[in-house]
């Protein structure tokens, strides 16, 4: 890296390579999804619960073996610490089974796979696409039977997660999110989310160690089939991760399109010391689009480094899907833009910029963070990259390209 580029952060108090040693403990959560269109390996239902994946890009990952080696071929792009997001329905066995009685011997071979690439696991029970899900109810159903049924999924689910902590020795999320709601205005409000916090009750009962599983709910403000009436609102689970002391998770792309989701990190973060986030990029709807590096990803990544210095636990993970483009560069993609937003709120001097504030000096906070933008950017990320032993900017993609050549189009989909 160029002296002129180190002294011209230094300026600042900027010191890129402990800058560089910061950006190493983010631990960004990859989503298996983008790699098969949320398909997983039951086999038996077509997506369905609110959740729409376009495109027909050759390729598609159809089983452990095609997925885990179009994984390894993202990997090898993607620098810094990172973790795999999984659902339920990812598991890997030779016989049939039912969700309901998944055990963690269902994700043995993920164990495996993570502990020979020093990675970690996280992992979400999937309550869509099943014929289990009634009228888009699942934990809210007025039927009892539907209930019982997604309540032993989440239960088993969670002992899952704890597994692969103490298996990984390194604390696994698991997130719940469910697309229960209605297409037009119900009748009762009230009671559906009350046998949803009933059934949540029943699930987060059953203690597990916290040293290897953290637990989140996670709202949505609609989705297709439910666009009047959401039972697990944003309300409903930010009082709910109060009243049970787990993490309320965000989704970027879960709210109304004018929210800003950066603002709202702090708020949660001043009442407690974690939460999770899913980065996504939502176009009109929570349309699930591979994340750009733009105005949002930044503001979202700023908050991130800013309550990372206050002592806050942010659980980082992507969560897009999409089929109209090669899906390993799509992963690529996503991964190193959330990453290269982290490094330019690292770049930024925010002690400065508070005491500006602070000191109610707004028009040098203002001069000061228009001189950053100009600072240069490009050369560090790729001195970043060299440390990382993964290829710049300029090259990852002719490697995917040559992978999609040999492997992709020879799949048959």
């Amino acid at each position: 890296m160029d002296e002129n580029t180190k002294k011209s952060f230094a300026k600042y108090g900027i010191d890129i390579e402990q800058v560089f040693e910061k950006l190493r403990t983010f631990d960004i959560s990859l989503q298996c999804w983008q790699l098969d269109d949320v398909s997983g390996f039951e086999a038996k239902e077509t997506l369905s619960g609110g959740i729409q994946v376009t495109g027909n890009y050759p390729g598609k990952a159809r089983n452990f073996e095609e997925l885990t080696s179009d994984l390894d071929e993202a990997l090898k792009h993607i620098p810094g610490k990172k973790s795999l997001n999984l659902h339920a329905i990812y598991g890997v066995s030779d016989k049939e089974y039912d969700r309901r009685d998944l055990k963690p011997a269902h994700f043995a071979k993920w164990v495996s796979y993570a502990k020979a690439r020093n990675i970690g696991l996280d992992f979400n029970p999937t309550l869509f696409s099943s014929p289990m899900v009634k009228n888009n109810l699942t934990l809210s159903s007025p039927d009892e039977q539907v209930r019982k049924y997604w309540i032993e999924h989440c239960k088993n689910s969670r002992i899952i997660s704890e597994y692969f902590g103490k298996e990984l020795n390194r604390k696994s999320l698991c997130n719940i999110w469910i697309p229960d709601g209605f297409k037009d205005d119900p009748a009762d409000r009230f009671g559906p989310r009350k046998r949803l916090k009933e059934s949540l009750d029943e699930i987060y009962d059953v203690k597990l160690d916290d040293r290897y599983i953290a637990d989140s709910v996670e709202s949505k403000v609609f989705g297709i089939g439910i666009e009047s009436y959401t039972t697990g609102s944003h309300e409903f689970y930010l009082n709910y991760a109060n009243y049970k002391n787990i993490m309320c998770l965000l989704d970027a792309g879960h709210f109304h399109p004018t929210e800003n989701v950066a603002d709202k990190l702090s708020s949660l973060l001043v009442f407690n010391d974690e939460l999770a986030l899913h980065v996504s990029r939502p176009v009109r709807w929570d349309s699930d689009h591979i994340i750009k590096l733009n105005d949002d990803l930044q503001a979202i990544a700023n908050e991130i480094v800013k309550l990372d210095a206050r002592g806050k636990q942010i659980y980082i993970g992507l969560d897009f899907f999409d089929a109209s483009v090669n899906r390993i560069a799509a992963l690529v993609i996503g991964a190193r833009n959330i990453q290269k937003a982290l490094l330019r709120a690292l770049l930024t001097p925010w002690e400065t910029l508070k005491e500006l504030q602070d000191n109610n000096d707004f028009t040098q906070k203002l001069v000061l963070e228009e001189e950053l933008k100009m600072l240069p950017f490009g050369e560090i990320w790729a001195a970043y990259c060299k440390e990382e032993n993964v290829i710049s900017d300029e090259g990852w993609l002719e490697e995917i390209k040559k992978y999609e050549e040999k492997i992709l189009i020879n799949r048959g989909n």
